[in-house]
């Protein structure tokens, strides 16, 4: 099943948080433009969840694909584990939980049967077609904290149970967890069994501890591995003298800040584009099917597409290593 899905997912891929009106609103024809701009160009696989813009996302998504994707050729994937809830007084002018949507709901965490049942249901609905690939939203310790032990035991003893049964039953193709943090990956590797891996901001130009135990993990179970953020939240494209630059949606540590700055004069030397290098790096590795940048517009769409096409010199790769800038056994483009 996972081969089969493989062939058919682009390797870059759609990550649909911005058509939910992630920090900032856009319009519903912006959005069916940007969606348009995706098929237009060959991307083939669309990510989104019903926390993305509680609902909109989703709505947004299938209302495009309904005109131009009739013959459901395109992999989607989804989320289960934030249920949506009602509230009133809403007001799309203000950011709730990141989003600036006008849904008259907001995401709360639910691993329980029922609410991951009622979530495949759900979002079945607003995407007007079966999922493809159906993902356990943010567990961890990053997101739960203290919480984490207890979450994932729910998780284990009942989600999953619903996951697997989709599965099992053919209303999905296949489950996978989509998470921030490569451990809660190997953990929940350890007592059950998945098909692939959406790891956000994990395995990038800045971060690759994925490489100790994670990525061999994965090669020995043939789990297949999605990467999401591959800018971790924007640093990797901006750069170091844009003051607005955020890493993992916050403000960028020093040491974040230094170890760019070093990209980037590597990147000058070899006259290389850092958000190429950033997009192109993970698909090197033979375990990774798709990497999958967050697009807003038509015009991020065609530039993801352009430094997916860049060439880049393999001592541009060899330079990086030398300066202690990305770790030896990293595959890299042309490596393999």
């Amino acid at each position: 099943m996972i081969d089969s899905l493989r062939q058919r997912m682009s390797t870059i891929g759609f990550g649909g948080s911005g058509i939910g009106n992630l920090y900032q609103p856009i319009s519903d024809a912006a959005a069916h433009a940007t969606v348009g701009a995706a098929i237009t160009n060959g991307i083939r696989y669309l990510d989104t969840a019903p926390h993305y813009g509680f609902g909109l996302s989703e709505k947004r998504l299938g209302n495009s694909l309904r005109e131009l994707d009739p013959s459901n050729d395109v992999v989607l994937s989804t989320k289960v584990g934030r249920s949506l809830v009602p509230v009133s007084n809403v007001r799309a002018d203000v950011l709730r939980q990141g989003f600036a949507s006008p849904e008259p709901f907001e995401s709360a965490f639910d691993y329980s049967y029922d609410a991951v049942m009622r979530s495949i249901e759900e979002s079945s609905s607003r995407l007007q077609r079966p999922v493809d690939i159906l993902y356990v939203h943010d567990l961890g310790r990053r997101t739960h904290g203290e919480a984490h032990g207890e979450v994932m035991k729910q998780f284990l003893e009942d989600g999953y149970v619903a996951i697997r049964k989709a599965r099992d039953e053919g209303v999905v193709r296949a489950i996978g967890l989509g998470a921030n943090e490569w451990e809660v990956c190997e953990e929940a590797l350890a007592r059950a069994d998945f098909d692939m891996v959406l790891l956000a901001g994990r395995y990038t130009l800045l971060e690759q501890t994925a490489l100790d135990s994670f990525m061999p993990l994965c090669r020995t179970r043939k789990v297949a591995v999605v990467v999401g953020a591959p800018f971790n939240s924007g640093i990797l494209v901006r750069g170091v003298s844009d003051a607005s630059a955020t890493y993992d949606y916050g403000r960028v540590p020093a040491s974040v800040l230094e170890k760019v700055a070093a990209i980037e004069s590597v990147c000058r030397r070899h006259d290389v584009s850092m958000p190429a290098a950033a997009l192109q790096f993970p698909l090197a590795h033979p375990q990774v099917v798709s990497v999958i940048p967050g697009l807003s517009t038509p015009r991020e769409v065609a530039q993801a597409i352009a430094w997916q096409k860049m060439k880049i010199p393999t001592d541009f790769w060899d330079d990086l290593c030398e300066h202690g800038l990305l770790r030896s056994d990293a595959p890299v483009p042309g490596s393999l």
